[in-house]
């Protein structure tokens, strides 16, 4: 378990977790935009959580912006980092970035046929592991979509790319990790109002089954915190800032690490970094930070 500040006091956004020896810590979270993230205290929490690699969603700012802020935010633990990232066509909108202390050995942007509404959504960073294998990560932010109108269109063949692709990515590297905020729950344990989310996006059937073939026999990826969390409720990676959500848990499993099942088997502990108290939210997602145990 990982041990919080609880007076909110001195530094409430801390967060100490020791990182065992021999183990990569990968976490990825929708920032909300970074600007804002930054301001609110992500910085504190990226300090002390011995981060390795880092995949961020929703950024909303240019490679510039990111970089500026993730040296600030690093600056008083002198952290370095390698940061590949790819802005939406749409500026101010979406973007997806990978941040690593290490090197990448090849980065890639994009997924499909280039729509542009698919910009700044999927990035791949490559790294080379002890044992010279490969271990691909991807940062992935999947449409929010809206039933009845183009943004649920755009959210569909999004998520058919990825049913395309995903198979592609298990035979080009040893270890493929693909996370980030896929906007749908799978299960009925992913959502605390399920019931009243069967024809909203985000629980559609027709969304669900995609992740029935991610996770299933046909694509063969594997659900990597739902496997160490077991079959309970959540954890939830995402609450509303509407009314009392967030006080009452009522949200959302829809931040994933979807890995290969060599990859997965590696995986150690998953941890989401709920915020203490609504005040100290810096986004209204919270980070899913996975260990791994990589040669």
């Amino acid at each position: 378990m990982t041990d919080q500040t609880s007076d909110f006091g001195e530094h409430p956004h801390r967060i100490v977790d020791p990182k065992d020896d021999g183990v990569t810590r990968i976490a990825s979270v929708n920032v909300n935009g970074i600007r804002a993230a930054a301001r609110k205290g992500m910085g504190e929490w990226l300090a002390d959580r011995e981060i390795d690699v880092l995949a961020l969603q929703e950024v909303r700012a240019n490679e510039q912006i990111l970089t500026k802020l993730v040296a600030e935010m690093s600056e008083s633990t002198g952290q370095q980092w390698h940061i590949h990232e790819e802005e939406a066509a749409d500026k101010g909108r979406a973007g997806v970035a990978i941040l690593s202390r290490s090197e990448p050995a090849a980065v890639r942007s994009g997924i499909g046929d280039g729509h542009p509404q698919d910009q700044g959504r999927w990035v791949e960073a490559d790294f080379t592991l002890g044992d010279g294998s490969t271990l691909t990560v991807a940062s992935v932010y999947v449409h929010s979509g809206e039933v009845g109108t183009e943004k649920q269109e755009h959210k569909m063949r999004f998520l058919q790319h990825m049913r395309d692709t995903l198979p592609a990515l298990a035979e080009g590297a040893e270890h493929v990790l693909v996370v980030g905020d896929l906007n749908v729950g799978h299960t009925e344990l992913d959502i605390k109002n399920w019931k009243g989310n069967r024809k909203n996006s985000g629980f559609l059937p027709e969304e669900r089954a995609f992740f029935d073939a991610y996770f299933g026999d046909e694509v063969g990826y594997v659900d990597v915190a739902r496997r160490l969390a077991g079959e309970v409720e959540g954890p939830y990676t995402w609450w509303s800032y509407r009314g009392k959500a967030f006080d009452n848990d009522t949200g959302w499993r829809i931040d994933y690490q979807m890995a290969t099942p060599r990859l997965a088997e590696r995986a150690e502990k998953s941890v989401v970094d709920r915020a203490l108290d609504y005040s100290l939210r810096w986004s209204d997602h919270a980070p899913l930070v996975v260990d791994y145990r990589l040669p």
